[in-house]
């Protein structure tokens, strides 16, 4: 469970009746949208591997409570149970090397949310593209329409001076 995840699940299922709690609610009801198509691709194509299966598990683990609490565990039994006597040389071997992989699992992490805001701007990228020529559409059609505006406003005034010289000549009809 992500950070997100976790947060927004706590907001849910915290206290009803307070205000900061329905106003919470209410806003993550308005806020609930619908995945990105494009990441949704992204993230099938993904979890196709196993290797990035297997990173994804990893690094979500290596970023939860669960394991800070296993560590804690961990280094309290070590220390107390006298696994190794002071300095304790191999669990700091050990620890040095849990901490280069999750250093190598945390780049993997970032390389992974590059890759979901590549994912992103290329869509975005895509959408300015085909809004651009909407554009281009919209303005060829105003322009079209300002020509026939033009034509209809020439034509009338043409008919006006045509028909206000013929009925010069002519009395007003008289109204009643």
């Amino acid at each position: 469970m992500t950070a997100y995840a976790y947060r927004d699940a706590c907001v849910m299922s915290s206290k009803p009746g307070t205000a900061a709690t329905s106003h919470r609610n209410d806003l993550a009801s308005r806020l609930k949208a619908e995945p990105n198509p494009a990441l949704l691709e992204h993230a099938r194509k993904r979890a196709e591997s196993v290797q990035n299966r297997i990173a994804d598990q990893i690094t979500t683990f290596a970023g939860s409570m669960w394991f800070v609490y296993i560590h804690i565990v961990w280094f309290g039994l070590w220390i107390g149970l006298g696994a190794e006597k002071y300095p304790y040389g191999l669990l700091t071997m050990i620890v040095s090397l849990e901490a280069i992989f999750l250093s190598t699992f945390v780049m993997i992490s970032q390389n992974r949310a590059d890759a979901k805001r590549q994912v992103i701007a290329d869509q975005q990228w895509q959408t300015v593209q085909e809004e651009d020529r909407q554009n281009v559409q919209l303005l060829e059609l105003s322009n079209q329409i300002l020509e026939l505006t033009k034509s209809v406003h020439a034509y009338a005034a043409a008919r006006t001076d045509g028909t206000a010289t013929t009925t010069a000549a002519e009395p007003a009809p008289k109204r009643r």
